[in-house]
């Protein structure tokens, strides 16, 4: 049985991802970094995130230091904080840097709000917009309960 993550071992971990093989050799750390780019919600949040530069690239340049660049530092942020947590030591570092991707993403969805509100972003970019980022928090949410829950286990 392969260990999870989290989970001290001092051997050779073979993990098998979307067709890929992939040797993580642990060096005597106790603990195995997962790799973010495995993560479904890290490749849903990095979309998100090139949406999100595509969707602001016509806002009025007037927005450039505004709106325009708190809406990519915060749908970034996202992505970047789940990446973080991948490589901290343990499900607990985990855990806390997806619930700051979840602050973030809650961030980006107020945005896109404001967004729509200023007519920055017609109905049908905002619900599109609005439906990704939801996804995102959905997805957050159920990795942070599982990541509890395996915590809790061991």
């Amino acid at each position: 049985m392969l260990p999870t993550f989290g989970q001290v071992t001092k051997s050779i971990v073979i993990t098998v991802t979307d067709f890929q093989t992939r040797l993580q050799l642990n060096f005597g750390r106790g603990l195995l970094m997962k790799d973010f780019r495995d993560l479904q919600v890290w490749h849903k949040a990095h979309a998100l995130t090139l949406d999100c530069y595509r969707a602001t690239s016509g806002f009025p340049k007037a927005e450039t230091y505004g709106l325009t660049s708190q809406i990519r530092r915060s749908a970034a942020s996202v992505a970047a904080n789940i990446a973080e947590g991948c490589g901290k030591r343990g499900n607990g570092d985990f855990q806390r840097f997806l619930g700051i991707a979840a602050g973030s993403a809650s961030e980006v969805e107020y945005h896109f709000l404001l967004a729509r509100d200023l007519e920055f972003l017609d109905g049908e970019q905002y619900k599109s917009l609005d439906a990704a980022v939801v996804e995102v928090k959905r997805m957050l949410a159920s990795l942070i309960i599982k990541v509890e829950s395996d915590r809790r286990a061991s």
